[in-house]
């Protein structure tokens, strides 16, 4: 089982886009009893990916509970690094 951080960075490289709350849903089956297997961990994850340029913000909305999502896509060269870096 790969590190959460990578798992998430992974699933990025496979969709569109996504926000924490599609990561959590996505991942939730193989991390969720991780400890660290939060909303706000994984925001986290997406927002250090962006500044380390792995990723770029895509688009943000507002949910129906007025809570903002941010949602996040890898850009080509994100996803080259990604895939180079972190095996299947």
């Amino acid at each position: 089982m790969k590190p959460l951080n990578f798992a998430i960075l992974k699933y990025l490289t496979t969709v569109p886009e996504a926000c924490a709350d599609d990561v959590l849903t996505a991942l939730k089956s193989e991390y969720g009893s991780f400890k660290a297997f939060t909303k706000q961990n994984i925001t986290t994850s997406l927002l250090t990916a962006e500044v380390n340029g792995l990723l770029e913000q895509n688009r943000f909305e507002l949910d129906s509970s007025g809570e903002l999502k941010l949602y996040f896509r890898a850009h080509d060269e994100g996803k080259a690094a990604i895939n180079r870096y972190i095996s299947d």
